[in-house]
């Protein structure tokens, strides 16, 4: 089993900026893409970004530009600046792997969640 724990979320004005960070742990296990989801309250969850474990990069059109998604792979990790935050912004951030046991299926892995509020 993969376990991701994120970290970083808060309460912050509109054009101010955020860092989430996500550490993915356990035994004999590789990682291959990393990235962030949101869901907004009474919204489906949605992609925000992602890396690839060779570091290219996707973003979702409302937050290109102000977000950037990075990683350490050697701590497993994945993180997500957030710059000129907008009151839409607001939900709760996912993070999300997919990584595999030894050599078993590529598997997906979510973490619990944290929340970013910004305030108007």
């Amino acid at each position: 089993q993969v376990q991701l724990v994120e970290s970083g979320g808060g309460l912050v004005q509109a054009g101010g900026s955020l860092r989430l960070s996500c550490a993915a742990s356990g035994s004999g296990f590789s990682v291959n893409y990393m990235g962030w989801y949101r869901q907004a309250p009474g919204k489906q969850r949605e992609l925000v970004a992602t890396i690839t474990n060779g570091g290219t990069t996707t973003y979702a059109y409302p937050v290109k530009d102000r977000f950037t998604v990075s990683r350490d792979n050697a701590k497993n990790t994945v993180y997500l600046q957030m710059n000129s935050l907008k009151p839409e912004d607001t939900a709760v951030y996912y993070c999300n792997a997919v990584a595999r046991i030894l050599v078993g299926p590529w598997t997906t892995y979510w973490g619990q969640g944290t929340q970013v509020t910004v305030s108007s």
